[in-house]
């Protein structure tokens, strides 16, 4: 018995970055996957990682990121020039979907961000993302407390605020390592590949019609 739907933001509810990722390393000559492999590196204790439980500034993230994509790939990637590639479109297809299940069962978000202005202004964006996250029962940010997925204390957190039973949650997130502390603890996971793949799974799991 399904009690909560509980989602990632970006890459589930927006496009995923990574597609700019690629066109940026095309345009730049940069190594494949440059930009994904750093991130995936030390994906605990990164500049990545410190940088979205707020540990560092953006001065030091842009030196950090750039060593540490150098070090790897042998291309030197500035962190400042990463960050504006974070910005993805609104799915309204998952927008609706978060609507119909937010009718019928409590809704949590737990997401990586990066610390207010980090990314710098982006007008009505910021706007749409205020509107996307008032539709949850819950919202808790990496960025706000310290904490970032996959650290399983975060998941708890969230658990807790809904009182719910975590095996009667469905988690979804764009990245397989942010499911696994999901899936050990009981919930139903989805890794969202596109939007139409993820409604049809919530759809099963969920007993809603969502399209």
């Amino acid at each position: 018995m399904i009690e909560a739907v509980i989602w990632d933001f970006g890459g589930v509810l927006t496009t995923s970055p990574f597609e700019a990722f690629a066109r940026f390393e095309r345009e730049r000559g940069f190594p494949v996957d440059i930009i994904r492999r750093t991130n995936a590196a030390n994906h605990l204790e990164n500049a990545w990682a410190r940088f979205e439980r707020a540990e560092i500034d953006v001065e030091t993230f842009d030196r950090l990121f750039a060593e540490e994509s150098l070090a790897l790939g042998g291309a030197e990637v500035r962190g400042r020039e990463v960050l504006p590639l974070l910005v993805g479109d609104l799915r309204p297809e998952m927008v609706g979907a978060l609507k119909r299940i937010g009718q019928n069962f409590k809704t949590g978000c737990i997401t990586n961000n990066l610390p207010a202005n980090a990314i710098g202004s982006q007008g009505g964006r910021s706007l749409y993302v205020a509107e996307v996250m008032a539709l949850f029962d819950h919202v808790i940010e990496s960025a706000k407390i310290g904490l970032r997925k996959p650290d399983p204390r975060i998941y708890r957190m969230m658990v807790e605020a809904l009182s719910v039973d975590p095996t009667n949650c469905v988690y979804l997130d764009d990245i397989g390592v942010n499911l696994k502390p999901a899936r050990e603890m009981g919930m139903t996971t989805i890794k969202v590949v596109s939007a139409p793949q993820a409604i049809a799974e919530l759809e099963q799991a969920t007993g809603l019609r969502l399209g």
